[in-house]
Order: C-alpha cells, then structure tokens, then sequence
C-alpha cells in the first residue's frame, strides 16, 4: 500500500511547493511594491525587538492562516465557481508570499539561530535550486521573459501610436 501512495503523495507535494515557487517567481515585482507600505515599516521595530522563538511563533502564523487557501481555491475550482477559486488562490498566495517575505527578510539572522528553522531553510533552498536547475523551469521562464517583452513592446507601440493620433488631430 504504501509504494502505490508515495509516488502519489510526492506528487501532489511537488505540485503544492511548485505553485508557491511559480507565485513568488511571477508576483515579486507586485510583492516589493506592497512591502513599501507604511504599515510594514510601523511594524518592523516591533518585530526587530522580538526574540528568535517568539520570531517563529510569528513566522508561521500566515503559514497555518493562510496554507489552506489552496485546497479552498481548488474546492471552489471544482464545484464550477473558476473565477472566485482563482482569485482565492491569487490573493491568498500574494497576501502569504508577502507577509512571510517581509518577516523572513526583517527577522532572517533570528530564525537562523534557531538550528532546525536553519536546516529546514537549508533543504527549501537546495530543493528550490533542483526546480530552477529543471528545463521546464527554464522553458517556462523564457516564455515568461519572451511574454513581458512582448507586452512592453506593445504597449510602447500603442503608446506612440496614441501620441501619432494626437499630433494628427491637432494639426487639422
């Protein structure tokens, strides 16, 4: 029984983690942005004056909050509601990316004191350096330069095309 379930489970586990890579690789420009606001910098002293334990008490709080948006998105998905399952899954997935962002970059040097939290962190990046070493990863992220280049050009385009109109209209 439990050879036909681990591939299963190993799976949907790498489905799961490839969701939240692809997520945080597309929304960081979006991410940066909105860890701007002023209500981060109001709370970073506060965080800053935190101890390392108290720090991971806090770190995993979005975690727990915010890790069952997937399933509720895929629920919503399934019972015909595609719309409201995306946009659970897309505000949910941004408003975690951001809030364990911001915590890990304010609070990094304490959660690595912490020597589980740092061999934990340790295996996250060795299994995101084996994604980003997989040609599909790198497929994908040609396409999605390739899509962003497009889009600017476009929109470069309509914007001097806009322009052109414009001048015509005056010029009459």
């Amino acid at each position: 029984m439990s050879r036909i379930f681990k591939p299963f489970v190993f799976l949907i586990a790498a489905i799961y983690f490839l969701v939240d890579a692809v997520f945080f690789t597309l929304f960081k420009p979006v991410l940066r942005r909105l860890a701007d606001c002023w209500v981060f910098e109001s709370l970073r002293a506060w965080i800053v004056s935190l101890r390392p334990y108290p720090t991971l008490a806090l770190f995993i709080v979005p975690v727990i909050l915010l890790e069952p948006v997937k399933p509720v998105a895929a629920y919503l998905t399934a019972t015909g509601h595609i719309v409201g399952g995306l946009m659970v899954l897309i505000v949910g997935e941004l408003l975690k990316l951001l809030l364990i962002e911001r915590l890990f970059s304010v609070s990094r040097d304490k959660l690595m004191s912490i020597p589980v939290f740092a061999w934990c962190y340790d295996r996250f990046c060795q299994g995101q350096g084996w994604v980003i070493s997989l040609q599909a990863w790198q497929l994908m992220r040609r396409w999605s330069s390739n899509a962003k280049h497009a889009v600017q050009r476009y929109v470069l385009e309509f914007k001097a095309a806009q322009k052109r109109k414009r001048l015509s209209w005056r010029s009459r």
